[in-house]
């Protein structure tokens, strides 16, 4: 019966093998290769989807979403929208009913989406709205692959730049791993829902500090 907790200490993660996306990474730069790809990951049984957009560092500085990742268990499809847009066939997989599609936190990355082109989002799962029936309360991605798997999903790429000429190798397998995680949680997620196959451990609040006396 598999061990979690309502609260993972953000220090034992360090400590933590790091998982990678194991699969293939294609990388899709022109609208014209949209099509393809997207007749391609509809043909699968289920999605996990992120989006990473280029950090702002200034002040009321906005950027737009620069890639969506849609990964199958298989392959991951790095979707460069600052280079692609939101076409069509972009268009046709977010608006898709008919494949299930797992992300966290997607009403940020569904928000930030609809900045570049408006549309009616399809058959989408957040992964936060399955945490609580297990009695998880830390949602951030990297906490609850910790927490299931006891496997740390490295963040040293999030604050790169996603609008670079060229994305680097570190960048594609970062962007890859998000979505394709997203998967594995759902399946085990959702199996220790149906089958109550897990033992919550609650850690105990952190003791308040003691009061010290102000001085005169």
């Amino acid at each position: 019966m598999k061990k979690i907790y309502n609260k993972f200490d953000k220090h034992a993660i360090a400590q933590l093998p790091q998982v990678q996306f194991p699969g293939r990474i294609i990388t899709i730069i022109s609208p014209g290769e949209t099509e393809k790809a997207v007749d391609y990951l509809l043909a699968s049984d289920i999605l996990g989807v992120d989006t990473e957009t280029k950090p702002s560092f200034k002040k009321g500085q906005h950027f737009q979403v620069s890639l969506l990742q849609v990964s199958n268990r298989t392959t991951c499809f790095l979707f460069r929208l600052n280079l692609t847009g939101i076409t069509p066939a972009i268009m046709r997989l977010l608006e898709d009913t008919t494949v299930l599609k797992v992300g966290l936190s997607w009403h940020d990355d569904i928000l930030g989406l609809e900045r570049r082109h408006q549309f009616k989002p399809g058959w989408f799962v957040d992964l936060q709205t399955l945490a609580p029936k297990l009695g998880i309360e830390d949602m951030s991605l990297q906490k609850l692959y910790a927490n299931i798997f006891h496997m740390k999903i490295s963040k040293g790429q999030r604050l790169s730049n996603w609008c670079a000429d060229n994305l680097r190798d570190s960048q594609k397998l970062y962007a890859a791993t998000d979505a394709w995680t997203c998967i594995q949680l759902y399946d085990e997620m959702t199996r220790m829902i149906e089958t109550g196959d897990y033992i919550l451990e609650k850690v105990p609040e952190p003791a308040p500090e003691p009061a010290t006396e102000s001085q005169p």
